[in-house]
């Protein structure tokens, strides 16, 4: 199968063109399980990482919606077991999703820079990415650093459209800023991912710990996981249990220049950084007053959020607006990413003859 691995942003993927891949999802799904080498802890025979940061899909094809140029469906496999879910959007995939689209035919670029419509199928939301072009191609190169990636590569301008209820159906679910969740106060947040947004004190952390220090506090996590077993109910997910959705982000005070500080888990594992879309949605939180965030950021209120995290930090901008009835709403969503294309090929699945 022709396969294109790009880093997007700060995780990896296995791009592939829609046409390229079976149509029937079950046959895709186990396709795609046998050529990321899962379910195995180390995906030893496949092209996987050997972490939910490094075992994912982008399926990427012209799009039937005229309000787009391409559409974008991501897939997140499982690694140690035999699960492929599509219940979740992947902002650091996004990321790569305008140069591939290009090193495909999908998309014709000239000029210097290059405008793609992505239509983002898991949400049905739009995305607006800005490329740098040269000589018809991505330009890769560049001197945007982002926290996470060694290096600088070329600015991707990401800007956002109706991103919020894309899977919950609401900007907050519950129509509550703060909900109690096993006696800890949260706020349920959908702005491109379901986040649970928790104050670390409140799970008897202080919430600048490693990722390793809180992977491996057995009390911790299991706690963890009984706030976003509740939490996932109260936001119409139903039973999450074998679900990558919602994210959990601890927050607490800022420790350098940020406006607050994040660990977020997916769902038990730490983030080495923190993802696109659950940035958005936990800058969002940070902005509504009597959420957990905004109770511990520093200087909050203007469009600009800054959130630091284990590896650096991610910096969005939110407008948040009201709508006729007073309930908080979203106008529009920015960030910055990067991506670089890190080989293009065939891939070869298990059952290969």
């Amino acid at each position: 199968v022709r396969c294109m691995l790009m880093r997007g942003g700060t995780s990896k993927g296995a791009y592939f063109v829609h046409d390229d891949l079976p149509t029937e999802p079950a046959v895709r799904d186990r396709l795609l399980l046998e050529i990321m080498g899962s379910p195995d802890s180390r995906q030893i025979d496949g092209i996987g990482g050997a972490h939910p940061l490094t075992s994912k899909v982008a399926i990427v094809g012209p799009s039937p919606d005229e309000r787009a140029d391409v559409a974008y469906l991501f897939l997140q496999i499982g690694v140690d077991e035999a699960r492929v879910t599509d219940r979740q959007n992947c902002g650091n995939l996004l990321a790569g999703v305008a140069p591939f689209a290009i090193e495909r035919g999908l998309v014709k670029a000239d000029g210097d820079q290059a405008r793609v419509r992505i239509h983002m199928l898991n949400t049905d939301a739009i995305a607006v990415a800005t490329v740098m072009i040269r000589d018809g191609a991505p330009r890769y190169d560049g001197s945007q650093t982002i926290s996470g990636v060694p290096g600088s590569a070329s600015p991707i301008l990401l800007d956002f459209e109706d991103l919020a209820g894309g899977v919950c159906g609401a900007l907050l679910p519950t129509g509550h800023t703060v909900d109690m969740v096993e006696g800890v106060a949260v706020t349920l947040i959908d702005n491109g991912m379901p986040v649970v947004v928790v104050g670390a004190h409140d799970l008897g952390v202080e919430g600048d710990e490693a990722c390793a220090v809180l992977e491996a506090d057995a009390v911790f996590t299991e706690r963890l996981e009984r706030v976003r077993l509740a939490a996932g109910q109260l936001m119409g997910l139903g039973d999450v249990a074998a679900l990558t959705v919602p994210k959990v982000t601890l927050v607490s005070p800022p420790r350098q220049t940020g406006h607050l500080c994040t660990r977020t888990f997916i769902p038990q594992r730490c983030h080495d950084a923190i993802g696109v879309l659950g940035a958005v949605s936990v800058a969002t939180a940070a902005l509504l007053e009597g959420s957990p965030a905004h109770a511990v950021a520093r200087d909050v209120g203007g469009e600009s959020v800054v959130l630091e995290h284990p590896s650096g930090t991610f910096e969005t901008t939110i407008e948040i607006g009201t709508t006729s009835d007073g309930v908080a709403s979203v106008r529009r969503a920015g960030i910055v990413r990067t991506a670089r294309k890190l080989m293009d090929g065939t891939v070869y699945p298990r059952d290969y003859r």
